[in-house]
Parts: structure tokens; sequence; C-alpha cells
């Protein structure tokens, strides 16, 4: 249910899921050379633009896409622009040939081992991020497991956020005490920022893209891969709400939000986005499903980036910290694939269902790293996805 209150709950939880996106949304453009502070402020607008294109009914954070890093890494932003213009022309057909097409393709069989796979592929970042210091990462971890489960009131919607909280005061400890020669709390960020940044500070803002065909053909055609992971991180999210999203508002809207978002993204000098995967483990953990949360987070990511010493804050976060929330957000999803096939009540004494549902976790989990093709580089998940609808037409009802 949507409830549109400025409230203290609705509040504290906007700022829950801005700590649980924040990290992935800075790091794509530290590593493709672009601006943090703009990331985040097309992040912001982005998640506005895409829940004013659904309705206001999904709730859906999108940031940085990780899918474009390499193409990027090569051209700008005329190419994102012409990925998101992909989108807006794929959510046209969408709503030309009707979802129920796209839909058939994605059944459960399909979507519960792919919604697997989109959390299993995450599980390395999250282990990876907690191995830096498995001290402070447990203690994190298990902060959110007991507010989760014993903790009353208020408490009990802000795990993440009070798991983050006691996860940096045990790193700032963590310090004093075993005096590591790399401290894994670092303030410098915040003393070194702008109290603001203005616009003309952080970006390109009114500087016209470049539209050069190298970059329209290295990064347009990746739209088309991302579509398909779109399409199983929407799956994913209805399932945590218990909504079928790609019916109502509709794959067309979901996909144009998406599209415009990225647009918009590439018009102001920021990364492509797309929708975030550890939004929707924050809504499988708080069973908080208002998307005006969501909203709220994006206006604070937008303050984030115009307030520096804000967003230098956020960046002071250790990243064992990320990881031990990261390994409950990542491990919900991937749980809520399993209950996605336990629902759904298929059969599995049919080898049918079984070859299906194996090729996908194979192929996805197996590949997660990606593999390139032509000079593109395609996920694992794109490929899982494929395979599995492709094998869920072909394969007979019954075998």
């Amino acid at each position: 249910m949507r409830e549109v209150k400025f409230n203290s709950k609705n509040l504290l939880l906007g700022v829950q899921h801005l700590f649980a996106m924040f990290g992935a949304t800075v790091l794509v453009p530290a590593i493709t050379g672009l601006n943090p502070a703009v990331a985040l402020i097309t992040a912001g607008i982005g998640t506005i633009i895409f829940h004013l294109c659904t309705k206001g009914q999904v709730p859906v954070f999108v940031g940085s896409s990780f899918a474009f890093i390499a193409g990027v890494q090569i051209v700008m932003q005329g190419g994102i622009i012409c990925a998101g213009l992909v989108y807006v022309v794929l959510s046209i057909l969408v709503r030309l040939l009707g979802p129920d097409r796209i839909l058939k393709l994605f059944p459960p069989v399909v979507t519960g081992p792919v919604i697997v796979v989109i959390g299993l592929t995450l599980a390395p970042n999250a282990l990876g991020n907690a191995s830096q210091n498995w001290i402070v990462a447990i203690i994190t971890l298990a902060t959110v497991i007991v507010v989760s489960i014993f903790a009353k009131g208020y408490f009990k919607l802000v795990p993440i956020l009070l798991g983050i909280v006691v996860g940096y005061a045990a790193a700032i400890g963590y310090d004093l005490i075993a005096h590591p020669e790399v401290a894994l709390v670092s303030f410098s960020p915040i003393l070194e920022a702008d109290l603001i940044s203005p616009f003309w500070k952080i970006g390109e803002f009114f500087t016209l893209p470049k539209f050069d065909l190298s970059a329209i053909l290295t990064l347009a055609p990746i739209a088309l891969v991302t579509f398909m992971e779109h399409v199983g991180d929407i799956t994913t999210n209805g399932a945590v709400v218990g909504k079928n999203f790609l019916k109502d508002p509709g794959l067309h809207r979901t996909v144009l939000g998406d599209g415009l978002a990225t647009i918009a993204a590439g018009l102001l000098g920021g990364p492509a986005n797309t929708t975030y995967g550890e939004n929707t483990g924050v809504l499988a953990v708080t069973k908080v499903y208002n998307p005006f949360v969501l909203e709220l987070a994006a206006g604070f990511a937008i303050l984030l980036g115009l307030f520096g010493k804000f967003g230098a804050t956020l960046q002071t976060i250790p990243v064992p910290v990320m990881g031990g929330v990261s390994i409950l957000l990542f491990g919900m999803i991937a749980s809520i694939g399993i209950r996605t096939l336990a629902e759904s009540n298929l059969d599995f004494s049919h080898s049918r269902n079984l070859i299906i549902v194996a090729l996908i976790l194979v192929v996805g989990l197996g590949l997660s790293a990606g593999v390139s093709i032509g000079g593109f580089q395609i996920s694992g998940l794109f490929l899982a996805v494929v395979l599995g609808a492709v094998a869920n037409q072909l394969f007979p009802a019954e075998v």
C-alpha cells in the first residue's frame, strides 16, 4: 500500500535504502572516471522518473549499472543516451505486442532459478568485501539478524541501518585497539569534501553530449542484454512484494522508466541506470514495500550529491560493514527464488522441470563473470534467462 507521509518511520526507511544503494552507485563512476556526485544525483532523478513511469506502484531504486562499465571506459555520454533510447523502443514494442507474449516466456520454472542466480551471483561480492575484516563483518551481520528477529517497533523496520551503525562503531573500535597499517575508517574524505557542491562544480551539466558512432555501437546494444536482466529484476521485486509488476503497471512501463532514467543520466553526465538488487533485498528483510520510501531515498541521494560533506560521510563506511550487510541482502534474494519455485507447486519428478532449472543455475552461476562475444561483454544472467526461456518453449509439458 502506498503511504505518502513524511513521518519519522518513512524517513528512517528511506535513509536505510540510501545506505543500501550508495556503495554500488558510487563504485561505477569511480571505476569509469565519472563523477560520483553526479552519479548520486542522476540515480535519484532516475528513480523518480522510474516511479513516475510506473504510476508509483513499483518499489524500485535505480542506480549506476555495472553492465555498462566496459563500454563507458571506452566511450561516454552519447552512447549512454542511445542505450536509453533502445530501452524506449523496447518499451514501445512490448506495448504493441502485449505483455502476455513476453510473460509466457517466463513461468515460475524460469523465473525461480533466475532469481536464485541474481542473488547468488552477487554473493562473491558480499563475501569479498566481508573478508577484508571478518570481525567487523560478522558483528554487522549479527546485528542485522538479531534486530530483524527480536526487535520491536521502529527498530524492527531498520535492521540494515542499525547494522551499519553498529558495524561502523565496531570498525572504529577495531582501529583503536588493533592499530592496523591501513585503518578501516578514514575521515579524510569528509575533511577534504566541500560543504556544498553546486551544479556547476559537480559535472558537465549543460554540455551537449557527443554522439560518436563508435560510442553508439558500443553502448546501445548492451541495452538488449540488460533488457533481459531487467525482466529478471522486476520479476524478483514483484516476487518479494507479492505482486506481478510485469502485468500491472506493465513491463512496458518499467522498461520505459529504466530507459528514460538512463537518458537523463546521459544528458547530465552520469552513468547508465538500472534497478538495484540491494534495495530489493532491503524490501525482503523489512517487509515494507511502500514505493514512497524509495522516492524519499531518491531525494536523499540528490541532496547528498549536492552537499559534499554528507556524501563523503557515506563514503567512509568501511567495506567489511557493507559486506556483512550484503551477505543477508543477497541471500534473501536467492531465498525468494527458492520460495517462487516452492509456491508454484512444480512437479520435479518430471525431467523437463529439472533440466530447465539445472540449465539456468549452471549457466547463470558458472558464467557469472560474463563472456565476451564479438567484443561485447554478455552476462551469465542474460544467457541463463535466454536459455531458460527457450528451453521452456521447446521442451514438451511432460517428459
